[in-house]
């Protein structure tokens, strides 16, 4: 899984230091990642940043160096920073020497190759005689990169577990909403009617910062199986207001039954890539899937995550 973290219009940060480098790591991502390989990436047409899930064997380690390189080479990075998080001597050792090897055959600068475990950083590669074997402390805790996210607004969780949750169903709000989809009245409206409906609530609930009451999360995610009306509801969304679409679609996705859910997850994945949180835009994607394998948006949503594109494109396809 390949998540990126393009410039967003917030400040960016420079590292200069390992401590800093695993300082910006939850921040980029939005959530302290365990049993991840991060690459932070420097110097290309476009930023971005990826983690995987760790690789267990010297094959799946090879396959993963591949897997980072690709964006990169598409992107003209001209160095990396790798920080695999484990107590996984042996795997971090065959991750960062798959990447290392990799990336310099493909002219790319590996600045720094760490594993961090439990407050103290090791060389990846193993040991070597500028740092100890038994690894550098380190407490990121108060460092100015976590400051300056605080300062921006930026939340970081504290495991990916957490993130998904954040997404999942809240069982009270569904059945409410499922009351309230009962209770629709006969006789539905022309599409072209429910259009213009749910582009003026989505409008309305974004720019207020508020939330849809039960009877309009209903009326909403019933009209969104029809895909004008889905349609409607997504055209306006851009960049510069992606982050408020986040909230809203993430507050209509806990409070929606599985028999709708999937356009609204989509939604919230394509929010969430927009606004540059591409774990978050993950954890919508798998929901999605999980209602309906092979959703066709929720499948593009994923390889343009898997492939790192950046969310500029969306403004320099003109339309933004």
């Amino acid at each position: 899984m390949t998540t990126s973290h393009p410039a967003t219009g917030r400040s960016p940060f420079t590292a200069r230091t390992t401590e800093d480098l695993l300082a910006a790591v939850p921040v980029v991502l939005g959530f302290r990642p365990r049993e991840s390989v991060v690459l932070l990436t420097f110097g290309g047409d476009r930023s971005l940043h990826a983690r995987i899930d760790l690789p267990t064997t010297e094959p799946e380690a090879e396959a993963a160096a591949r897997q980072l390189l690709e964006p990169c080479r598409r992107q003209r990075v001209r160095a990396v920073a790798l920080v695999v998080l484990t107590g996984d001597v042996r795997a971090a050792a065959w991750t960062s020497r798959a990447v290392v090897r990799a990336f310099t055959r493909a002219g790319i600068d590996v600045v720094d190759a760490v594993r961090a475990h439990e407050g103290r950083w090791y060389v990846a590669s193993g040991p070597r005689g500028d740092v100890p074997a038994h690894g550098v402390p380190y407490d990121v805790s108060a460092h100015p990169f976590a400051a300056q996210a605080v300062l921006e607004g930026r939340v970081t969780l504290d495991s990916r577990e957490e993130l998904e949750a954040s997404v999942a169903a809240s069982p009270a709000a569904v059945h409410a909403v499922l009351e309230a989809v009962v209770a629709l009245p006969g006789g539905a409206a022309s599409p072209a009617e429910e259009s213009r409906w749910a582009a003026a609530l989505v409008a309305r609930c974004v720019e207020a910062g508020t939330g849809p009451t039960d009877a309009e999360v209903a009326r909403l995610v019933v009209g969104m199986l029809d895909v004008p009306v889905r349609d409607a509801a997504w055209e306006r969304m851009r960049r510069a207001d992606a982050t408020a679409h986040v909230r809203f679609w993430t507050d209509v996705v806990r409070r929606t039954p599985d028999a709708f859910l999937a356009d609204p997850a989509a939604l919230l994945a394509f929010a969430a890539w927009l606004s540059g949180h591409g774990a978050l835009a993950w954890c919508a994607v798998d929901r999605c899937l999980d209602v309906a394998p092979g959703h066709r948006l929720a499948g593009y949503i994923a390889q343009v995550l898997t492939n790192a594109v950046p969310p500029t494109v969306w403004d320099d396809a003109g339309t933004g």
